[in-house]
């Protein structure tokens, strides 16, 4: 697994990884202490079918079992990664 940052400015935050001088990222709007909204997951043609969108939601998910907040998942990706890990309906907010 990939190094992955955390960053919060404000109500935007981002999760993002370099893997070989190539960039992904998640980012997500924090609408109250308990709900963030994954808004975009962007990963480069060089990182597609790599597992590293997976791994940015991963995160998310741990994140949010740790500190007690749930995901709207807005983005089609986390959306779509959600669906298929309903081990991961505890932190999903339809």
């Amino acid at each position: 697994m990939s190094d992955i940052t955390l960053t919060i400015d404000g109500s935007k935050g981002r999760y993002a990884t370099r893997i070989d001088g190539h960039e992904a990222d998640l980012t997500f709007s924090i609408a109250s202490p308990k709900l963030r909204i994954a808004d975009h997951t962007g990963v480069p043609e060089a990182l597609r079918g790599t597992g590293t969108g997976l791994q940015l939601v991963e995160r998310l998910v741990a994140d949010a079992r740790a500190e007690g907040f749930k995901i709207l998942p807005l983005c089609p990706f986390v959306n779509a990664m959600r669906r298929k890990h309903p081990d991961w309906a505890d932190v999903f907010q339809a």
